[in-house]
């Protein structure tokens, strides 16, 4: 099958086979995987042009809801930290989108920075993954089966929660200003951001990976909203690139990640986390070195 704004064949099953595989393993951690369908696209079908981006992001756009709308129903959603999140994540994506058109069209140069997005993914995973080792990491990371976030205080100061008999909190104004960041840096790689955000939560606020993926999967989708409908606005504005989405290819990755979100949702409870993070942190790091040599090549 021929995707005209992508610029590449392959067959329609390929993309729902491999954004299920994908997404059923990160959605665990709050990622819906654009992170790592980003390197397939690229590396694997070809697909280079700046809208590779917009495309990622609507992938995001029909796969999260699945595993949002389960985390929800379990009763795991920390709805005042979902909401700070998306208010510093959502402004940046437009930054980023701008950043990726005007600044990193051309391959060589995206994939530098990409690498360097996923060496910053793997350092968080890394860092979070020998705090427990060495016996740091909360309660709430094991045996999750049946518990439900209850929320204790939310003002500008602070947000506390209780999960599993354990107190949790942040501070807005940090979380904020991050989010915000991360929007840019997701905005211009066309991840969301949840893959930036995951890692720190867990890894450097403290907050068990159970109570914090159905938050970056919910910002995830809504600054994806916001990105596919800012690079679609760009598009007429630079008529010598690929700038919309391939809504064709957006939409079959999307429908094998929203089966892929929902199902890892579901399973997340019980897998231990500590094994699903080894494996990304190792995958994420291996694709980063990868791009890294590519770019001095």
């Amino acid at each position: 099958m021929h995707f005209p704004a992508a610029g590449i064949e392959v067959a329609p099953w390929i993309p729902v086979a491999v954004a299920f595989g994908i997404s059923l393993v990160t959605s665990m951690g709050g990622v819906s995987g654009a992170f790592l369908l980003l390197p397939f696209q690229m590396s694997v079908l070809g697909y280079t042009a700046p809208s590779v981006s917009a495309t990622n992001q609507l992938f995001n756009v029909v796969a999260t809801p699945g595993g949002v709308y389960q985390y929800v129903r379990e009763g795991r959603m920390v709805w005042p930290l979902a909401w700070t999140v998306l208010a510093g994540t959502l402004p940046g994506v437009f930054a980023g989108a701008i950043i990726r058109v005007a600044l990193l069209p051309d391959a060589a140069s995206f994939k530098a920075f990409a690498a360097l997005v996923l060496l910053l993914i793997g350092a968080r995973m890394v860092r979070n993954l020998l705090a427990e080792r060495r016996g740091q990491h909360s309660a709430g990371e094991t045996g999750a089966r049946s518990a439900r976030v209850h929320v204790l205080q939310t003002c500008m100061r602070s947000i506390a929660y209780e999960y599993q008999g354990q107190k949790y909190s942040c501070s807005p104004r940090t979380v904020f200003a991050l989010s915000l960041v991360v929007g840019i840096l997701g905005g211009t790689y066309g991840i969301g951001g949840g893959a930036i955000m995951a890692p720190f939560l867990v890894a450097i606020i403290g907050l068990p990976v159970h109570t914090i993926a159905g938050v970056t999967l919910m910002a995830t989708f809504a600054t994806s909203v916001a990105g596919v409908a800012f690079y679609q606005a760009l598009a007429p504005f630079y008529p010598h690139l690929s700038v919309a989405p391939d809504w064709v290819l957006g939409l079959l990755f999307g429908i094998g990640g929203l089966a892929g979100t929902y199902c890892g949702a579901r399973l997340q409870k019980f897998v231990p986390a500590q094994a699903l993070k080894w494996m990304l942190a190792t995958v994420v790091i291996l694709t980063a070195l990868k791009y890294l040599v590519d770019f001095v090549g």
